[in-house]
């Protein structure tokens, strides 16, 4: 019976990203952007740490739960208007999916849980926080850092050290050694610059 109502949540995220206007091409074929992210992030959830809870698993699948809806042009182009459009990005998930767990049925403690996972509340400190991080980053690496790089060509070898490492410090110890264990596949123009920044 608990399987049924993970799966229903599950499902009802995945229409909710359905809808995403914004579309990636993978493989040949044609996806909703944030369809194919939450599928990724379950895959990577899955391969990086399968015994997750179930609060985890609806975390990762919902961590980026119909993010068009709060475009980035709607805030200012500079640091300020980025840590105000994340903030509000972290709510906005939040709350979409609490919404949805309470009509699928869940009580009001896993729901607040959940969001406070999606939220990402006690980063370093929250275990269950800390691993959606984790699968968060390892699908950042493994899928998106690429096509990042191909938007800043503006970048040098120090700015993307930089920026390597920023993101190799919001993750775990467990994280750092999967990744140098070869479990996830490094885009291949950036991995002997991924591997620079992250053992010097």
């Amino acid at each position: 019976m608990m399987r049924e109502h993970y799966q229903a949540t599950i499902a009802a995220f995945d229409r909710a990203n359905a809808v995403d206007p914004n579309k990636e091409i993978f493989e040949g074929n044609t996806y909703p952007k944030e369809l194919l992210y939450a599928q990724r992030m379950s895959q990577m959830q899955e391969r990086y740490a399968p015994e997750a809870s179930e609060a985890v698993k609806l975390a990762v699948r919902a961590q980026h739960i119909q993010r068009w809806k709060i475009p980035r042009s709607e805030f200012a182009m500079d640091r300020q208007g980025y840590l105000q459009w994340r903030t509000g990005l972290y709510r906005f998930h939040a709350e979409t999916a609490g919404r949805i767990m309470q009509e699928t049925g869940y009580d009001d403690a896993m729901v607040t849980r959940v969001k406070s996972i999606v939220s990402k509340k006690g980063l370093k400190i929250n275990s269950e926080t800390q691993l959606m991080e984790d699968v968060a980053d390892l699908v950042f690496i493994e899928h998106y850092m690429i096509g990042f790089a191909s938007q800043h060509p503006e970048y040098d070898e120090a700015k993307w050290i930089e920026i390597i490492r920023k993101t190799w410090q919001k993750m775990s110890s467990r994280a750092h050694e999967f990744v140098l264990a070869g479990r996830i596949k490094l885009p291949e123009a950036l991995a002997p610059l991924i591997l620079k920044a992250v053992k010097s």
